[in-house]
């Protein structure tokens, strides 16, 4: 994660409508930061219950012999299916290593099982140093054969990515900064129409209830100095959200996103942020002109309801937002840490390869890459202007 934006962690208690949000961390980080993740669920340390055998059970089992043949057929079945284990794991490292274009360990001389935990032990290495987005491989077992997959993942840092859009309103009514205002507007919209960033104007999003929630808050609480400014900013949010949805939401400013960046010239430093950014954003358009921010979103297929449950979907930590700053923009963080703290896992962008008979992915993760540090740069030019 860049270094310069507010970040916020889970757990500094509800927010307290009748008075001003405390700073939780200093300015100097990029993005607002959930907590650091939850571990996951550990399993039952506790093993069966021992049941003691009759006393005269182990002279019992001195005196049987077990029939030759038995013993030969059960041995020479258990080397089949070792022989076999093996050979469907080289088979699938190869596969692997063929993929990521990696050289493995040679470990085949050692014995079984120590050659394949060597061998998985290496690749780790390997692929720890070469795939940037690489989580982990696991070694899977089915009816017909052993084969490894891998997981590729993007780690969002339990970061907070909200969009502001109220600087961008006050941004293009600057008779000064209104070209560099259009070309985040563009990029906005290609963020909003292509992307599928969430709104938070919009009843099915995530934070339309956090801002409902608090204002039902502030309305309910005895009413104090403060009040009359909590619900000017309140009010402030809703007026200036529905009105930058309705710009952001024009599909011209796709059309002119080019002839916006022909036309552009960069006067100081904030026009250069702006413009290097909007590049960026035009390629990503050019290149992904399909690709949603949820189109590897992880799912709990093999997760209990109750495991469901306990999962912080994309849709709550991205989306755009009214603003960062002042009290709503404080106590908003405070609503959404207090709600997701409660969460023990983080739905992220994953691709998940099979190393076996089908067909292997050729998925990646660079749009998500590229995606996400679109956003937190974007973020950090609104919050800084």
């Amino acid at each position: 994660m860049m270094n310069y934006a507010t970040t916020y962690n889970i757990g500094q208690g509800a927010p307290t409508p009748g008075g001003k949000a405390k700073a939780i961390a200093p300015t100097t980080e990029r993005l607002r930061q959930l907590d650091a993740k939850t571990k996951g669920f550990g399993r039952n340390q506790e093993g069966q219950t021992t049941v003691s055998a009759d006393s005269n059970a182990a002279n019992g089992f001195l005196r049987t012999s077990f029939l030759p043949r038995l013993a030969a057929t059960e041995t020479i079945q258990a080397c089949k299916e070792t022989v076999k284990t093996e050979r469907d794991f080289y088979q699938s490292l190869s596969l692997l290593a063929a993929h990521y274009n990696i050289k493995p360990m040679q470990t085949e001389t050692f014995g079984y099982p120590y050659n394949i935990a060597l061998a998985l032990w290496d690749t780790e290495e390997q692929l720890l140093r070469k795939i940037g987005n690489w989580e982990e491989i696991k070694l899977l077992q089915d009816s017909k054969r052993t084969y490894l997959t891998s997981e590729e993942r993007y780690n969002t840092g339990s970061t907070l990515y909200y969009i502001p859009v109220i600087p961008l309103y006050r941004l293009l009514r600057n008779p000064r900064r209104k070209s560099c205002a259009h070309l985040l507007l563009s990029v906005c919209t290609y963020l909003y129409h292509v992307a599928d960033i969430p709104y938070y104007r919009q009843e099915d999003s995530f934070l339309y209830w956090q801002y409902e929630m608090l204002k039902e808050w502030v309305l309910s609480d005895d009413y104090a100095d403060e009040t009359s400014e909590y619900l000017n900013e309140l009010e402030q949010a809703d007026w200036i959200g529905e009105r930058m949805e309705q710009k952001i939401i024009n599909r011209a400013n796709l059309k002119l996103f080019k002839q916006r960046l022909n036309r552009f010239t960069s006067k100081d430093a904030l026009d250069l942020d702006c413009y290097v950014l909007a590049c960026e954003a035009y390629a990503m358009y050019e290149k992904f002109p399909h690709d949603t921010v949820f189109r590897n979103a992880s799912t709990a297929n093999d997760a209990d309801e109750d495991e469901m449950d306990d999962i912080v979907s994309m849709d709550r930590y991205i989306s755009f937002c009214g603003d960062s700053k002042g009290w709503l923009g404080d106590n908003i963080i405070q609503c959404v840490n207090n709600e997701l703290q409660e969460y023990g896992q983080m739905q992220e962008p994953v691709i998940i390869k099979r190393f076996n008979a089908s067909k292997i992915s050729g998925d990646n993760l660079d749009f998500e890459n590229r995606l996400f540090a679109l956003m937190e740069e974007l973020i950090y030019i609104l919050n800084n202007f």
